[in-house]
């Protein structure tokens, strides 16, 4: 039986994405969340990564785990609440 093998590279080969300026005139609520959903996006992906792939396994504090090991700041409870409907 022939065994699934990864073909994506690491993340170290990728290319870095181009960050793109934001748009100057937003009300802060508008950046405050933006910068949220980016956040809460790249946790999914890290849970997603390590094999979460349920919302019911995503806990606050599996969530603030995974943010200390990728090196982000722990993300707060609305944060965590985004993390898992972006799992789900």
């Amino acid at each position: 039986m022939a065994v699934a093998t990864i073909t994506t590279k690491p993340y170290e080969t990728r290319l870095p994405l181009k960050r793109k300026v934001l748009p100057a005139g937003q009300p802060r609520e508008w950046y405050e969340t933006h910068n949220r959903r980016l956040k809460a996006m790249r946790l999914a992906i890290a849970l997603l990564d390590s094999g979460v792939y349920h919302p019911a396994n995503a806990s606050n504090r599996r969530i603030r785990n995974t943010a200390a090991k990728i090196g982000i700041h722990p993300p707060s409870d609305i944060t965590c609440h985004l993390v898992r409907d972006l799992i789900r």
